[in-house]
């Protein structure tokens, strides 16, 4: 394998206790990296954000006097425009979703006119709702500290599963601002909503944090739960104004009113000052020219992070899933080991970890005590970890939203800083190298709810008429829900009486529903070298990749090799191993047609048949893994799994193409086989960017012979139970996402085809490119 020799700023060795004032500041070392001939070869683009001054407003002239004094006290004489526009809305009864950048100041959007509201009538309720704990804990201690500057006893609680029974009682009398996650109101307030009577009798505002975080299943569960609380609500005559924020997205408005059914006010221009920003698109170096290949984004980022580790700035790494971050966090307790520095200073941060070791971290970065921190998406929400000097993404996070987000973590008090975008090998990653202006330019993302998928659905009306009856004829949503009421009353699940749907089986509906996914069960991760300690937590999905038998789980860069995989039991129990190597488990599925719901003939082409879009049933089976060598990557050896597979039903879109397709391609000097594998690999990695999704939410599937039809097809299907409606929206918009396809292929500089393009060309395989470019505008044309 060709390598270029490319030379690299060497890391440099400072003693442990080095001074950090005696280090160059944050420009100096962007500088040194672009001046330096290996960075600056690798710097794809280089674009400066420069500092932006304040817009100000000025307060609405109803503001309670000690609100308006607590502000000022805080140093806010003023707000920002965008600010003074929510508060009138907010204040003026209208629902409101303010869409501006990270640190633009969005919590006082909704904390000031709730606060005013209990000011001016201390029976006045408000619900928080943010989509995690953490999150939930940090909006608390600044809600807290402005309504104790406020002079006035101003009841603010917390209210998740950490709440000590005693604090519940006295939170469901007295609390005016319940702070909370969908969860718990899902489980833990809807149902009982007899003991909250004082709150749903005088609610006036639901604040809905990250909004853009509720899409797929998450959000299509949230939007069935909003249903429930506005039925409670209606019961107990309040009519609450909704108050919402998110990140980027380009349907902000309409994904609110899908999630609440209520019409909302857009803000979406920012007046908040900003810090000078550089943001760098690096492409790593080519290691093998023939296949257009790049170093690693894993190794690259150690690179760069240490950099500005050896120097005491506080960096963020974000990878893209739980394997990423651990090798990256091994990977940089090892440099910091390296340098005679602490490695206790860099920490891995991700779902599966305990909430008592996420809060320890998060109050580590926040005073400063830890520098670096490696992370999934889990970080780019709002958790305050103090003012970060390098946010570095590993990789192309999934979304253009997660990608601002992840950026804006770094610099969030108006102080320079500075972000790095690392490119990998993908198709995706390589179009936005050559595309900046595609990601610096307006996001072209959407956030897509299936509020109606049929399992959600059912389970939401379930607990709602376990809350309160169901007239006939009530809606919940646009669906008619009397099929389904008639379908649970069949299962003995409600009884039909006197005009009305009771609810009459034993069990408690709301506990049966997990938000977050279609699979309710989570694993428990046992460390048997320490008495059988709970260590994690693993989702039902992941847990076949990750917690196999002989699998490597690695925990804040800690390995551990799975002893037994209990499935029965939901329990994995492990062992603290050292090794060089980690695991990585491989897949394969299958899918077969139950229905199709709508199908567009082309009737004037010759070689596609149909598009088509219907139900779909999946089988995924687990049957290797491979051990990949740290460092090297090299993989030295496999092992088999043992788990049952894993069967969804779920929506697929699909393209089928004529019958005699390899026949007409091989006499036009075509290879149909290789042009079918391409497109596949152009859609896995361009729907993303049309679709507000992460390519794991998808899977494309090209075949020669499709076990439904026996004819070449291309399918594309929703990787959750039911659908959450991307191929549905990609059957609408399949001609934009195919041109966009066509463009990174043809705007690539290889000649056959590579892993920035159509995906790694097989040996001899000459026809590849060239065959996916005549087949895409067969597509396009057709």
């Amino acid at each position: 394998m060709a390598r270029p020799n490319i030379s690299f700023p060497a890391e440099p060795n400072f003693p442990e206790g080095g001074k950090r004032h005696t280090e160059p500041g944050l420009e100096d070392i962007v500088q040194e990296l672009l001046s330096h001939p290996g960075m600056k070869d690798c710097a794809a683009h280089v674009h400066r954000f420069p500092a932006q001054p304040a817009q100000h407003g000025e307060w609405p002239e109803n503001l309670a006097p000690e609100l308006k004094a607590a502000l000022l006290q805080r140093g806010m004489e003023k707000p920002y425009s965008h600010q003074e526009t929510a508060l009138r809305n907010a204040i003026n009864g209208k629902s409101t979703v303010v869409v501006t950048p990270t640190a633009s100041g969005k919590s006082l959007c909704y904390n000031v006119p709730v606060i005013q509201s209990v000011l001016e009538d201390d029976q006045a309720r408000a619900i928080y709702l943010f989509p995690t704990k953490a999150l939930s804990h940090d909006q608390y201690g600044e809600l807290y500290e402005l309504t104790k500057s406020c002079g006035r006893e101003i009841k603010v609680y917390t209210y998740d599963g950490d709440t000590p029974p005693a604090t519940r009682r006295a939170l469901r009398e007295a609390g005016n601002i319940i702070v909370t996650n969908p969860d718990m109101l899902h489980c833990g307030i809807l149902p009982h909503h007899t003991n909250w009577i004082r709150l749903f009798e005088n609610l006036k505002y639901i604040v809905i944090d990250e909004l853009h975080n509720y899409r797929g299943v998450f959000g299509s569960h949230l939007a069935n739960v909003v249903r429930r609380l506005r039925r409670i609500c209606d019961f107990y005559g309040s009519k609450p104004v909704f108050l919402c924020s998110s990140a980027t997205i380009a349907n902000p408005q309409e994904l609110a009113e899908s999630l609440t059914n209520e019409k909302f006010e857009l803000i979406n221009e920012s007046g908040a000052p900003r810090g000078e920003r550089t943001f760098i698109f690096y492409n790593p170096p080519v290691v093998n020219k023939e296949l257009n290949v790049r170093r690693g984004v894993r190794l690259e980022a150690r690179r760069l992070a240490m950099r500005f580790l050896a120097r005491d700035h506080q960096v963020i790494v974000f990878g893209r899933s739980r394997l990423d971050v651990e090798v990256m966090t091994t990977y940089l307790k090892r440099g910091m080991t390296r340098i005679h520095r602490d490695p206790e200073k860099v920490a891995g941060y991700r779902g599966g970890y305990l909430p008592t070791e996420r809060r320890s971290i998060e109050q580590a970065l926040k005073t400063g005590e830890m520098l670096g921190v490696v992370s999934t998406n889990a970080l780019e929400l709002g958790v305050d970890i103090g003012s970060l000097d390098v946010s570095i993404l590993a990789g192309y996070p999934g979304t253009i939203a997660s990608a601002w987000q992840q950026a804006g973590r770094a610099g969030r008090k108006a102080t320079p800083s500075l972000a790095i975008y690392i490119g990998g090998s993908t198709p995706l990653d390589q179009f936005l190298m050559n595309h900046p202006e595609f990601f610096l330019g307006a996001s072209p993302e959407s956030g897509i709810i299936n509020p109606e998928n049929l399992a959600i659905l059912s389970t939401h009306l379930k607990c709602a008429a376990f809350e309160l009856p169901f007239e006939d004829g009530e809606e919940f949503g646009p669906t008619d829900p009397t099929p389904i009421l008639q379908y649970l009353e069949d299962e003995n699940v409600l009884r039909h009486s006197q005009d009305r749907w009771y609810y009459s089986a034993d069990s408690y509906p709301a506990e049966d529903v997990s938000l977050r996914s279609a699979a309710a069960d989570n694993f428990i991760v046992l460390d048997t070298g320490k008495n059988n300690k709970v260590i994690a937590e693993v989702d039902y999905d992941s847990a076949p990749f990750l917690i196999h038998d002989d699998a490597i789980y690695i925990h804040n860069g800690k390995p551990y090799v799975v002893e037994k995989l209990d499935w029965d039991r939901r329990v994995a129990l492990v062992r603290h191993k050292i090794v060089d190597y980690y695991t990585d488990a491989e897949s394969s599925s299958n899918i077969q047609i139950l229905q199709v719901d709508q199908e567009f003939k082309y009737q004037t082409s010759d070689y596609i048949e149909s598009r088509r879009f219907g139900d779909a049933s999946i089988t995924t089976v687990i049957a290797k893994f491979k051990k990949v060598k740290f460092e090297t990557h090299e993989s030295i050896g496999y092992g088999p799994v043992s788990v049952p597979q894993l069967e969804i039903q779920t929506e697929a879109m699909w393209f089928s193409f004529k019958p005699d397709l390899t026949k007409r391609m091989k006499a036009a000097g075509f290879d149909a086989g290789a042009a079918l594998q391409g497109v596949g690999a152009l859609l896995r990695n361009t729907v993303p960017l049309y679709v507000l999704c992460d390519p794991r939410d998808i899977s494309v599937y090209p075949m020669l012979r499709a076990p439904f039809d026996q004819l070449p097809s291309i399918y594309v299907w929703d990787r959750y139970p039911g659908g959450i409606g991307i191929a549905r929206r990609l059957y609408t918009v399949e001609n934009e996402v195919l041109k966009a396809c066509l463009q990174m292929a043809d705007e690539c500089q290889c000649k056959w085809g590579c892993p920035a393009c159509i995906g790694a060309q097989l040996e001899g395989d000459n026809l590849r490119k060239k065959s996916t470019v005549w087949l895409l505008k067969q597509l396009i044309g057709g």
